[in-house]
């Protein structure tokens, strides 16, 4: 209904989505586990990187055949690649800093409210992005500069709705924590209230405008840091979320030809009916969770986001129970 997995190759599409999801989760063990693991993940890689991604600028703005024809900057050119690779990275680094309690900063309270930051700023790229197709082809099609073909229409804007919505589903901002391992920042306030209605919008999201990548990043990326949370890493869903991500960005920006032509790539069905669809069904879980927050504060009589409100529920008392200070907070 969702995506065309049939036919000759769809033994390699499960495999290969397989292999991400799984390949996901164990370098987010990595990277969370060791620091040394995280520092490379997170400063070194990024940093090789970008003297790739800028000798392919140079090299094909001056013409050079090799650049021209670089997969990177063939298929990976838009704007919104680079802003949701580099959000993240920073997101990672300011959470091993926090984690890490790395300088003036990471030993900060202001700082705390960092994680709420830059992840407001990753959906809102997103937000962007969703707006941008609507504004481009309303009613229509366009084609991106990476050759995509996209529905500009409602989905875009009921979507784009459903992320500004989502923002404001974060709350206690300034609850962060640090595991007694020191493996993890945690964030116990953010429960399975934003993380469901979260990936709930951002799959929507990825279907809209990233049709040729979603059966990746819009589920074996979502659910990586998901089950992680779920089952052995209780408020540390949103640092999975960073790594995962910050990590699936790097390999498709410099690989982008497994999802796009290789026997592994898989396309969304692309019409606009489903997108609108799944587009209500994201707005309609981001109200219901805007309305529990609401619901949260007024019967706590606690300001959502300069409060904790989730306190006594069943995954906060569990993140909780990680944190090095629990006893002190409660």
């Amino acid at each position: 209904m969702l995506f065309q997995v049939y036919g000759e190759n769809a033994i390699y599409q499960w495999i290969g989505w397989a292999v991400v999801f799984i390949s996901l989760i164990l370098i987010n063990e990595l990277a969370r586990r060791t620091r040394a693991g995280g520092v490379f993940c997170f400063i070194v890689l990024p940093a090789g990187l970008t003297i790739y991604f800028i000798a392919i600028t140079v090299g094909a703005a001056s013409g050079a055949e090799w650049a021209l024809d670089n997969p990177t900057h063939l298929y990976m050119n838009s704007w919104f690649h680079y802003a949701k690779l580099y959000a993240a990275t920073i997101g990672c680094i300011g959470f091993m800093a926090l984690k890490y309690r790395w300088g003036a900063i990471g030993k900060s309270h202001w700082f705390k409210c960092f994680p709420f930051v830059i992840v407001a700023i990753n959906i809102l790229i997103a937000v962007v992005s969703d707006f941008e197709s609507a504004v481009r082809a309303f009613g229509t099609t366009w084609v991106s500069s990476e050759g995509v073909t996209l529905y500009g229409g409602w989905h875009n804007v009921f979507n784009g709705i459903a992320g500004l919505i989502n923002i404001f589903v974060m709350t206690g901002w300034f609850g962060i924590y640090v595991s007694k391992k020191k493996q993890d920042m945690l964030w116990p306030d953010m429960t399975w209230v934003f993380i469901i209605s979260y990936d709930i919008w951002n799959f929507c999201y990825t279907y809209n405008c990233l049709p040729t990548h979603s059966f990746y990043c819009g589920l074996a990326l979502l659910l990586a840091p998901t089950v992680a949370a779920f089952l052995w890493n209780k408020g540390g869903w949103i640092q999975n979320r960073a790594f995962t991500l910050a990590i699936w960005c790097m390999f498709a920006q410099c690989f982008p030809m497994f999802l796009d032509s290789s026997v592994f790539a898989v396309q969304s069905v692309n019409d606009p009916n489903v997108n609108l669809a799944i587009s209500i069904v994201s707005l309609l879980a981001n109200v219901a969770a805007i309305g529990y927050v609401i619901y949260r504060s007024k019967k706590l009589k606690r300001n959502p986001y300069t409060n904790e409100i989730f306190v006594g529920t069943k995954d906060y008392e569990k993140a909780m129970a990680r944190a090095e200070d629990a006893p002190k907070v409660a």
